[in-house]
C-alpha cells in the first residue's frame, strides 16, 4: 500500500486516505502518504465546492461534438466568448483533458481526382499567381472536382465553387460521374447565387471539363473571366484544394459511406455547417457567411 499512495498526486491522495481512514488511523495513512493534514483537509473542502467549469465543461463538450469533433483549445475559446464565458486557450485545453476530449482529423492523404486529359480545347492564362488575397466576396472564385470512394466499390464525384475572399461555398453538386452535365448543373447553381452586376475571376486547373466549349461560352455569357493554373501545380488552386482537403479530413474520412445518396446528405449537410457555423481563426474568428455579411454592410 505504501508504494502505491507515494505515487499519487496530493489529491490523488487525499482521495485514498479518505477512502482508507474508516479502516485505519488517520494519522498513520497520512505518514505512509506524505501528505501534510492541513493539505488532507484543504483537499477535502476543494472536493466538496461546487465546479466552477461546470457550466464551461458542458459548453466545451457541446461545441466539440457539434463541429464534428474539430474544434479545439483554439477555437472553442472564441465560441465561449461569445457565449459570455471567459476563459484562455490554455484552461479550454485543460478542461478538455479532464473530459477526455481530443481533436482527430483522419489522414490528409485522400484519393484525388485527375481530370487533365492533355489541351483539349482553350487553356486560360493563369491571372492569380498564387496571389490569394481577394477581400471582396465574389470578385474571384475558385473550382474543381474530387472523388470519394463508396462502400459499393464505386465513385462518387464532387464539383464544387468556393469564394475566395470569404471562403463560402457557393455550389456543390455531387453526382455519380464527373461529367459535363455535372458541369452543367454546378454552373447552373452558380447562376441563381451570383449578385447581379459581379464579374469574378473564376479559376480552376486544366481539367477537360474547363476546357470545353460549352463552359468558356458559359461563363463568358455571366460575365466571368477563367483563369487556369498551371499544368500538374495543384499549388495555382491552392484555396479549392485546401476546402476539399477538409471536407475529406473533417467529415467524409470518419465514416463508411455506402452510396452516392448518403454522400450527397453528408455533403450538403457539411457544406451548409462550413458557411454558416465553422469560423476561421484566418477570418478573426468569422463564418463564412458573417465574413459576407460584414463585408457588405
Amino acid at each position: 500500500m505504501r508504494g502505491r499512495i507515494e505515487e499519487q498526486s496530493a489529491a490523488q491522495k487525499a482521495a485514498v486516505v479518505d477512502t482508507l481512514r474508516h479502516d485505519y488511523p488517520l494519522k498513520e495513512l497520512l505518514v505512509l502518504a506524505q501528505l501534510p493534514r492541513a493539505t488532507f483537509y484543504d483537499r477535502l473542502k476543494r472536493k466538496d465546492k461546487p465546479d466552477k467549469y461546470t457550466a464551461l465543461k458542458a459548453f466545451i463538450k457541446k461545441t466539440f461534438h457539434d463541429s464534428y469533433e474539430t474544434y479545439g483549445y483554439r477555437r472553442i475559446p472564441v465560441m465561449a466568448r461569445r457565449a459570455g464565458f471567459k476563459c484562455s486557450p490554455n484552461t479550454v485545453l485543460r478542461l478538455m483533458g479532464q473530459l477526455d476530449l481530443s481533436v482527430t482529423l483522419y489522414s490528409r492523404h485522400t484519393s484525388g481526382y485527375h481530370s487533365y486529359k492533355g489541351k483539349v480545347g482553350t487553356v486560360n492564362d493563369n491571372l492569380l499567381h498564387q496571389q490569394f488575397n481577394a477581400q471582396k466576396p465574389f470578385a474571384v472564385l475558385h473550382t474543381d472536382v474530387t472523388q470519394v470512394r463508396l462502400v459499393n466499390r464505386s465513385w462518387g464525384y464532387i464539383s464544387a465553387i468556393i469564394d475566395e475572399a470569404s471562403r463560402e461555398v457557393i455550389t456543390i453538386i455531387v453526382t455519380n460521374s464527373a461529367n459535363k452535365e455535372q458541369l452543367r448543373l454546378t454552373l447552373d447553381d452558380l447562376a441563381k447565387k451570383l449578385p447581379s452586376g459581379v464579374t469574378p475571376i473564376m479559376h480552376s486547373d486544366q481539367g477537360w471539363q474547363y476546357q470545353t466549349r460549352e463552359y468558356q461560352i458559359r461563363l463568358h455569357a455571366m460575365g466571368i473571366v477563367p483563369s487556369m493554373s498551371r499544368k500538374g501545380n495543384c499549388h495555382d488552386n491552392a484555396p479549392m484544394e485546401s476546402f476539399f482537403n477538409l471536407l475529406k479530413r473533417e467529415r467524409l474520412n470518419r465514416q463508411p459511406i455506402k452510396d452516392i445518396k448518403e454522400l450527397k446528405q453528408i455533403v450538403t449537410h457539411y457544406a451548409r455547417w462550413f458557411n454558416h457555423d465553422r469560423i476561421s481563426l484566418n477570418k478573426n474568428g468569422l463564418t463564412p457567411i458573417e465574413y459576407r455579411n460584414q463585408a457588405a454592410a
